[in-house]
């Protein structure tokens, strides 16, 4: 390519310069000079306005940035050479190592987030599988979903983009549906279902209600329960008057377990046998119509047991209702107490579930409630609820016409998981704590768990 050469010079402005060998010609603006032997044209001061300027613009990677303005043009990841062994909290743009080989920790997540920000972790030893890094969106969401993340497989290397407050952070590499870096490997739960307990005093009374009978009670511990799957929890409430309602736990790669609802202690000359049930309800005065049978349906171990009856002697009691480990004791002379629940440590310490009410009495006091949320039974006035969340049994009235019915404890589900492997996936507003090495989950209503 040959140099172009400038034939004549007119210094100044408005005159032609013809350009050799291409015989172009450009003309000198007004106030400019131009310099042959470098090619360069000089415009004078002030020769373009800020008004010729006006609304002008450059883009820069399809974003368009106004002359005068600023933006950041990103560069890539920014690599952390601190490798990280420790709860951290990450900044958008940044990558980080994580070593997990001493113990299992958690990354936060910004708390606010722009589309296109990205943030990057790599598996520094391959032991996420044997310590897991949990990834916390700290009030955002990965992947439309606001709970911790997991990675349990070694050598991930994975990168999150931010989109936008639907989806929040999405997996823009090292991911595919079929092979879930959020896999955990299949491991074993522990469960303890109890059901509502049942109620007493039904409307419409004239009194001498039996003890109501406690919840069914029914543990369980599955092997090898894979991940990725929702456990659906349900919590029956405790029967006001009537039989408490069923709690269950199902879902895929688990045994379904059902536990059901305490049976209603008998009201006399309103409905005279006892409900049956997890534990049947107590019965009432003069065994008019008899006790509510336990274990209804059958399972195996057995879920609760009878109430108790109540033969016509003086006095006048009626039969307690019966819990998980005891029948509901006999009325007749006194009043039957409700029968004992049973103790459980799947939370760490031992709790009694399940126990049955006392039954109501004429005279003297009534039948004491067995331990596990029983109520006591009574003489006079309203009867007692069963607790909360135990299944207990309501208590049985005495000789108290009109009297509003008392209810049943309501019932609860409690999830016992190895730590490593608790996903902190959840629904419903479960009570979660940590026992040891497990992660207790304890749902006081329904619910769900992500395995």
């Amino acid at each position: 390519m040959s140099k172009l050469e400038v034939d004549t010079i007119a210094p100044q402005s408005g005159t032609q310069v013809t350009l050799g060998e291409s015989g172009d010609t450009i003309t000198i603006p007004a106030g400019a000079t131009f310099d042959a032997s470098s090619g360069t044209l000089t415009l004078a001061d002030g020769s373009v306005t800020n008004a010729k300027l006006a609304n002008s613009s450059i883009t820069i990677n399809g974003s368009s940035v106004s002359l005068g303005g600023s933006t950041t043009i990103e560069t890539g990841t920014s690599w952390q050479s601190d490798i990280k062994t420790s709860a951290f909290t990450a900044v958008a743009g940044e990558g980080y190592l994580c070593n997990t080989t001493s113990s299992a920790f958690t990354v936060t997540f910004p708390s606010s987030g722009s589309i296109g920000d990205t943030i990057q972790l790599v598996d520094y030893a391959g032991t996420f599988e044997t310590n897991n890094l949990t990834v916390n969106p700290n009030g955002l969401k990965i992947q439309s979903d606001t709970s911790n993340r997991i990675f349990a497989i070694n050598r991930l290397a994975l990168t999150f983009v931010y989109v936008d407050t639907t989806e929040g952070w999405t997996l823009s590499s090292g991911y595919k549906e079929q092979n879930n870096p959020f896999y955990v490997a299949p491991y074993d739960i522990e469960f303890l279902v109890v059901a509502g307990g049942g109620g007493s005093n039904q409307t419409g009374n004239l009194g001498y209600n039996g003890g109501g009978g406690a919840g069914g009670y029914r543990t369980s511990t599955q092997t090898s329960i894979p991940s990725g799957n929702p456990i659906t929890v349900t919590v029956g409430d405790g029967g006001s008057g009537a039989n408490g309602s069923d709690s269950s736990v199902s879902g895929p790669g688990i045994t379904t377990i059902t536990s059901t609802g305490g049976g209603f202690g008998a009201t006399y000359n309103v409905i005279n046998t006892g409900g049956s049930g997890g534990s049947g309800g107590g019965a009432t005065f003069n065994n008019s119509g008899g006790f509510g049978s336990g274990n209804t349906p059958s399972t195996s171990p057995s879920q609760g047991n009878n109430g108790g009856s109540a033969p016509n002697v003086g006095p006048y009691g009626c039969g307690g209702g019966g819990g998980a480990s005891a029948v509901g004791g006999n009325g007749g002379s006194s009043a039957g107490n409700g029968g004992a629940g049973t103790a459980n440590s799947i939370t760490g310490s031992s709790v009694t579930y399940a126990g049955g009410g006392g039954g109501g009495m004429n005279v003297n006091p009534g039948g004491t409630g067995g331990a596990g949320g029983g109520a006591d039974g009574n003489t006079t006035g309203a009867a007692a609820d069963g607790t909360a969340n135990t299944g207990g049994g309501a208590g049985g009235q005495g000789l108290s016409p009109g009297q509003a019915a008392s209810s049943g404890g309501k019932g609860v589900v409690i999830l016992k998981v190895p730590t490593a492997s608790y996903s902190g996936i959840t629904t419903g507003s479960p009570t979660v704590t940590t026992s040891g090495t497990d992660t207790i989950i304890q749902f006081n209503g329904s619910g769900s768990y992500t395995t």
